[in-house]
């Protein structure tokens, strides 16, 4: 069985060589471990291997990690799932990022929960399918979302993220990719903070880099299977 080491290395070299596959600069995209579900111990392994990016889902379960490895220098924790209200302040106070920001009343909490002197790094999660199954907001909504997210004075527009529709073919998934890209070079035309297009994952992280994705998400082939 492959140790967590292991299966971060060749996370990595598929990234390194997708993206030279795609004709980009080799640092051009950040890889995120997603930890959730998984132990503290094993975030110590990947972290030990050189990783320093990290994705939770569960907000109490995301805290309660933190918390444990306060000691490690350069980490970085970003907020991947679903956000309520009554959880914005934690994830305000603990996290570096967040990633799926699709209502305004949540952003709006957590730029009122954040501190001035740690504005948090958000991106705008867009429903690029329309698929009543996945949350964001719909393409025509992100120029006015974005614009008031951005006046947000403790929030920092970082970009967008997205999670395709289930079960495409390879063409429609390209087509969703594509979609992304085009959104994200956009909005990187409007404000200079803009930096992140969040796209892909385990299973498709090779076809978003080739579409532009500047981090992908990948957490079943650094950690395997979740609990």
């Amino acid at each position: 069985m492959e140790t967590i080491a292991e299966r971060l290395k060749s996370a990595q070299i598929t990234v390194k060589q997708s993206t030279l596959d795609a004709h980009r600069l080799s640092n051009s995209v950040k890889l995120l471990a997603v930890s959730k579900t998984k132990p503290v111990s094993d975030i110590v392994q990947a972290y030990e291997s050189g990783q320093r990016l990290f994705g939770e889902n569960y907000v109490q379960e995301g805290v309660e990690k933190i918390q444990a490895l306060h000691t490690l220098d350069g980490i970085e924790w970003h907020f991947i799932g679903p956000l309520q209200s009554n959880k914005t302040r934690l994830v305000a106070e603990h996290f570096d990022w967040v990633q799926a920001i699709d209502r305004l009343k949540i952003a709006q909490r957590l730029n009122d929960q954040t501190s001035a002197h740690k504005p948090l790094n958000v991106c705008i999660q867009v429903n690029i399918d329309d698929d009543e199954n996945k949350a964001g907001i719909n393409k025509a909504e992100l120029k006015d979302f974005a614009k008031t997210i951005n006046a947000l004075p403790n929030l920092t527009l970082r970009g967008l993220m997205t999670i395709p529709k289930a079960n495409q073919s390879q063409a429609e998934q390209t087509a969703s990719f594509a979609q992304m890209s085009v959104l994200f070079e956009d909005l990187k035309k409007q404000y200079s903070t803009v930096d992140t297009l969040s796209m892909g994952m385990s299973g498709d992280m090779q076809n978003a880099i080739n579409n532009g994705s500047t981090m992908v998400r990948v957490g079943t082939a650094i950690f395997g299977s979740r609990n």
